[in-house]
C-alpha cells in the first residue's frame, strides 16, 4: 500500500469551502471559549458571552484565512493546469 502523500487519486482535485471552514472555526470558538468558562481546572472563570463570540469570530476567521491561502497555493503551485 502506498503512502497516502504519494497517493494520486483520480478524482478532479477541488478547493475548500471557505464558508465551511470558517463555519466549523467559529464551532471550535465557541467550544473554547465554553471550556475556559467551564475549566478543567475545576475553577469557574468569569467568561462573559462577548469574549465567547469574539474567540468564536476568530477562530472563524483563521480556518476561513487557512483555507484561502490553501486554496491559493493549490491554483498557483499543484493545480497550475486547471486554470
Amino acid at each position: 500500500m502506498p503512502l497516502p502523500s504519494l497517493y494520486l487519486s483520480g478524482d478532479k482535485p477541488r478547493e475548500w469551502n471557505i464558508t465551511r471552514a470558517a463555519a466549523y472555526g467559529a464551532v471550535l470558538g465557541i467550544v473554547a471559549g465554553l471550556l475556559k468558562t467551564f475549566g478543567l481546572t475545576h475553577q469557574p472563570i468569569a467568561t462573559s458571552v462577548p469574549e465567547i463570540a469574539g474567540a468564536a469570530l476568530c477562530f472563524a476567521l483563521l480556518c476561513a484565512g487557512a483555507t484561502a491561502l490553501r486554496n491559493f497555493i493549490a491554483r498557483r503551485l499543484i493545480w497550475p493546469e486547471l486554470q
